[in-house]
């Protein structure tokens, strides 16, 4: 997935404002998703919570059978879908195109290739050919139906590469890819993270909806910044102690039961970990240059923990068991950057539906967006 695919939060589902606007068209929205519409980033629909009020808890992946069924049907390469393309072209998009056959697209008379992206086909194996190795700089072979990683030893100068969406079970045969700044893996079928320690330059990686249980063999990717471990088995926060530079950590819809691991990460400036069975806002003490905290979906009843956390600007707490706007201002009315909060479908919220919104703003003066509405200004 590019970095284009997706939004920033406070971008992901634009809200109408107090006066009724419309909400703006955003163009993430005509990105590739999977069946049931998500992107990958586990992003939370703010406009369905209230319809759909997501349960505290894990959201993990279910395990399914292992038979994969029959091959894909190979469908004859009757024509050049590259016919009219340039042949000093340095970027080919074949989206969609039920393509299984990658030699058939002579792909080798493009000299100048920088970006090859063969998204939503029927690919199983990856015959690239090695000549395109000296110019490729991203492959982008997201939604296809690869389960083995071979076919990648010449492609030393990437520095992207997309596998999301596919069939994979094992990292192996990448780590020589010592150009890689960004990999992608969502929605594979990956439960132990490994073969990744000679990616010293990788920036970020995706890993949401796996099968994964342990945080692991990440200790010399010390150049992280964005690390998404969402929709999988984990249980503990652990193993993060080198990753000094990470600044984005996701690790929704898990099986967390604490805040844990996070002390040495004093970089870290966003925290998705809603929908797991955090009680409390403990250990994040070292933390101190967070912006963007979401814990929605977790048994929180107090917001204490959040006191060196200066920098705050996006509070999300949907759907916890906030009760006290007393609390709220005790715990937040100082924080002088924070702009957006989310507490509907707590018990302070759904108590008093009426008062609440004018509630939080008297004791939240400085809030520019409350859930999913932004706040009149006077």
């Amino acid at each position: 997935m590019t970095d284009s695919q997706t939004a920033p939060p406070s971008e992901l589902n634009p809200a109408a404002t107090d006066t009724g606007d419309a909400p703006e068209h955003n163009p993430s929205d005509d990105k590739p998703r999977d069946s049931k519409g998500w992107d990958g980033k586990l992003r939370l629909n703010r406009k369905s919570l209230g319809n759909n009020p997501p349960e505290a808890g894990a959201e993990s992946e279910p395990e399914v059978s292992e038979d994969e069924g029959p091959p894909p049907e190979q469908l004859p390469a009757d024509e050049d879908l590259l016919d009219d393309v340039d042949e000093d072209e340095e970027d080919i998009d074949l989206v969609h195109m039920r393509i299984s056959n990658v030699p058939a697209l002579r792909l080798e008379r493009f000299k100048k290739l920088q970006r090859l992206c063969l998204r939503q086909n029927q690919i199983t194996s990856i015959e690239i050919p090695e000549s395109l190795a000296p110019t490729l700089r991203e492959i982008d072979l997201y939604d296809n139906l690869i389960a083995h990683l071979k076919g990648f030893e010449a492609f030393t100068e990437l520095t992207s590469l997309d596998l999301s969406f596919n069939k994979i079970k094992h990292i192996k045969r990448l780590n020589h890819l010592t150009k890689l700044r960004d990999l992608y893996f969502v929605q594979n079928k990956i439960s132990t993270i490994e073969g990744l320690e000679g990616l010293s330059n990788l920036r970020q990686i995706e890993l949401g909806a796996n099968r994964v249980r342990s945080i692991e063999n990440l200790e010399t990717l010390t150049c992280l910044e964005e690390l998404w471990l969402g929709k999988n088995k984990i249980t503990e926060i652990k193993g993060l102690d080198t990753l000094t530079n990470l600044k984005i950590l996701s690790i929704q819809s898990n099986r967390l039961t604490a805040i844990t691991g996070l002390s040495n990460l004093s970089n870290l400036e966003e925290l998705h970990i809603s929908h797991n069975l955090l009680k409390d806002l403990s250990g994040l003490e070292g933390n101190t240059n967070l912006r963007v905290i979401d814990i929605s979906s977790n048994p929180i009843e107090h917001l204490s923990g959040l006191q060196n956390q200066k920098h705050l600007e996006e509070l999300w707490a949907s759907y916890c068991k906030l009760s006290s706007i007393d609390e709220i201002e005790k715990e937040l009315r100082h924080k002088e950057e924070l702009q957006t909060v989310y507490f509907e479908g707590n018990p302070l919220q759904l108590a008093q539906r009426a008062l609440y919104r004018n509630k939080v703003k008297l004791a939240l003066p400085q809030i520019v967006q409350i859930d999913a509405t932004f706040v009149k200004q006077v």
